[in-house]
């Protein structure tokens, strides 16, 4: 029988980042480290991380950006437990890990954050994995995409930047939630392969804001044999920003 509270210490952009992670359950890869690539954050701004899982992605921002107040917002205790420790381990200053829904955040996390970062659920169909850990963190179920992002717009000052990562098949129901709430709307799909249909994209949108949407030229992950393309390899290992924190 597997130890259900096994769990790995593994590294992401090089090395430069440690995640705390359960054997059995969500375990990031290259969505979380993609996502941070992609916000454009400044020193001393306010940074929320919603549902943060163990933190992966609100690891990568802050050392790839020091000097943030980050703030990871998470359901389950267990992942939450698993970031808190991961802050000391990333050594880093100005970072919390609250234990919470989105959905119904405590108060004094409403209108504060420059940006909320967020890596939500993408299932919205099909079977949910028989790993309950593991099913919060892929399937919606009850939460839809509308009313992540509605949650999500809640915690922004006025003009603050939601960025999330998602499944492109998606993106009709994204910008949906977002109209008439954001604008100038940056559009970062990402291709498996060259060639190959995006299988996800990153939204950059304004709270508030009215400037037209921006689609932005891709990112190729994999070479032909599978190998990271070199831009990917910047991004994922050397802690580049991705073009559209440019």
């Amino acid at each position: 029988m597997p130890d259900v509270n096994a769990v790995t210490e593994d590294r992401l952009l090089g090395g430069r980042v440690i995640v705390r992670q359960p054997v059995d359950g969500y375990r990031a890869a290259v969505d979380p480290v993609l996502l941070a690539a992609a916000v454009r954050a400044k020193p001393r701004q306010k940074v929320l991380d919603a549902g943060c899982g163990t933190a992966a992605a609100m690891f990568c921002l802050g050392v790839r950006v020091p000097g943030l107040e980050l703030t990871g917002l998470e359901v389950q205790p267990a992942h939450a437990l698993l970031a808190a420790e991961g802050v000391a381990l990333n050594k880093l200053s100005d970072t919390f890990i609250i234990t919470g829904d989105i959905l119904r955040p405590p108060p004094d996390l409403l209108n504060v954050f420059d940006i909320v970062l967020t890596n939500p659920p993408y299932g919205d169909s099909g079977t949910a994995p028989p790993n309950e850990s593991l099913a919060v963190a892929h399937m919606e179920g009850e939460v839809d995409v509308a009313d992540w992002i509605a949650a999500c717009l809640a915690c922004l000052k006025p003009k603050g930047r939601l960025v999330m990562i998602h499944r492109a098949d998606r993106l009709s129901d994204i910008l949906a939630a977002l109209h008439g709430r954001a604008g100038d709307i940056h559009i970062l799909p990402i291709f498996p392969k060259a060639g190959q249909a995006a299988r996800r994209v990153i939204i950059d949108a304004g709270k508030g804001r009215k400037s037209p949407d921006t689609l932005l030229p891709g990112l190729v992950l994999h070479e032909e044999g599978g190998a990271y393309t070199a831009a990917a390899d910047a991004v994922l290992r050397a802690a580049e920003a991705l073009s559209a924190s440019r």
